[in-house]
């Protein structure tokens, strides 16, 4: 009989550390897909604000409390993160469970920037793409998101099923980030 084990995306390709530069997995926890109905973002915004003390982000833009995140995703629509949606948002939004979907990593040191540079086409300089900031782009060739949570610390994710992917090409970059220092 096959013995089931369960595996976390990145299983067996992370740590990574080139130079001063590290990759690590993060382990997002629940994390639910909010999408309002029509006429519903008001009711939407102020339920969140109630029941999880999160304000809906603007676009490009993510909110976070205490180890739980809310991440702009698209027009009218975000990604809790780190905590089960309140049953009170089904009434006003879609809530689709996206636990098992995404691989999510932490790029941080110095020279993140220029690592993320060779990736996609974003301008990630601190004074335009400051903390908190949040974009959906191109990564090469895969949809990502990108966030910046610190002075060189981003959280970059991608669909689970490109976990491989996203370390090569990480990894690809970094080498060359280092081999300039």
């Amino acid at each position: 009989m096959v013995e089931l084990r369960e595996k976390s995306p990145c299983d067996g390709l992370l740590p990574l550390s080139i130079g001063a530069l590290t990759v690590t997995e993060l382990a997002l926890g629940q994390v639910t897909s909010i999408a309002p109905y029509p006429g519903q973002l008001d009711q939407v915004r102020a339920d969140m604000s109630e029941t999880h003390g999160l304000r809906w982000p603007a676009a490009n833009r993510s909110q976070s409390k205490q180890g739980v995140r809310l991440l702009w995703f698209g027009r009218d629509q975000a990604l809790l993160i780190g905590q089960a949606a309140d049953p009170k948002l089904a009434g006003h939004a879609a809530l689709v469970d996206q636990s098992d979907g995404w691989a999510c990593v932490a790029l941080e040191g110095p020279g993140a920037e220029d690592v993320l540079a060779r990736l996609c086409s974003i301008d990630l300089r601190p004074s335009v793409f400051k903390r908190g900031h949040s974009a959906r782009c191109d990564l090469r060739h895969m949809m990502a998101s990108v966030t910046r949570l610190g002075t060189q610390r981003f959280q970059i994710m991608v669909f689970r099923s490109m976990a491989q992917t996203l370390v090569h090409d990480l990894k690809t970059a970094m080498e060359a980030v280092a081999a300039r220092g």
